[in-house]
């Protein structure tokens, strides 16, 4: 997101809202103003989140965030082993992941700051037997808090090897035709008139699920962010969202 886009969300959005989460569909970390742009919300009053896989997060970085503001880090780390992680973060390092997390922990205490940052575990049968292990190790390894999530598959028609065994910590179900099916939804959902999506162009979508941008209200480099959030294409979609369930809300597990 460029800071033009972002001066803007900022400006519009900070005597109204109350957190402002730097991630959607991407890694927040590659970013190199995101320092700036956390103080800045930080200074505004608003509660700040990043969510990130931690393979560019550096000692420095690490202190700019603290620095900088941050109220929560998110760390992802899908397993305690490179057998573990690699199953889902392809590609990845373990090391670099567990090296971030110290970092973060160094840079907390000698800032004395007050970000918290929480190890996120993704619940997957390739990791289900180091469960009892993270909660025993979250914090040596730098966390303050420990958030296990389902996941999120999207081969899962006929299974998916990645499916936990216990299937209440996933998020389909075996049908009697024999195939999986999304779970229904737990609970009515109030984001899409709670919050929106920024996007790194300014394209403002109902929510994080709207990943293909299918239902963007318009960008915010050409009406404000209150138009845009009560225009009759976000009315349209929240009356759809209240008459039937709209596909991106189906792969929703809020």
């Amino acid at each position: 997101m460029s800071l033009e886009v972002w001066e803007r969300v900022l400006t519009e959005a900070k005597d109204y809202a109350h957190t402002i989460q730097f991630y959607f569909q991407g890694e927040p970390l590659l970013n190199n103003d995101l320092p700036q742009m956390i103080r800045e919300a930080h200074e505004a009053g608003l509660y700040t989140i990043v969510s990130t896989n931690a393979q560019a997060l550096t000692l420095e970085l690490a202190k700019a965030l603290v620095e900088a503001g941050l109220s929560r880090i998110i760390v992802s780390m899908d397993g305690l082993t490179e057998k573990s992680y690699h199953a889902y973060r392809v590609g990845g390092s373990l090391e670099k992941t567990k090296a971030a997390l110290h970092y973060l922990r160094e840079a907390k205490e000698h800032l004395h700051g007050r970000t918290i940052i929480e190890l996120q575990v993704l619940r997957l049968r390739t990791n289900e037997h180091e469960w009892s292990e993270f909660e025993k190790q979250y914090k040596a390894l730098g966390a303050d808090r420990l958030v296990f999530k389902t996941a999120q598959l999207y081969d899962y028609r006929n299974g998916n090897p990645l499916m936990p065994s216990d299937p209440r910590y996933s998020r389909y179900v075996q049908g009697e035709d024999g195939h999986y099916h999304r779970r229904k939804l737990r609970r009515a959902c109030l984001r899409v008139w709670s919050g929106v999506v920024v996007t790194t162009t300014g394209e403002v979508l109902p929510c994080c699920y709207d990943k293909s941008h299918a239902h963007a209200y318009g960008n915010i480099k050409e009406s404000s962010l209150k138009d845009l959030f009560a225009n009759e294409k976000a009315l349209a979609f929240r009356r759809v969202a209240l008459a039937q369930t709209p596909q991106i809300c189906k792969e929703c597990w809020k």
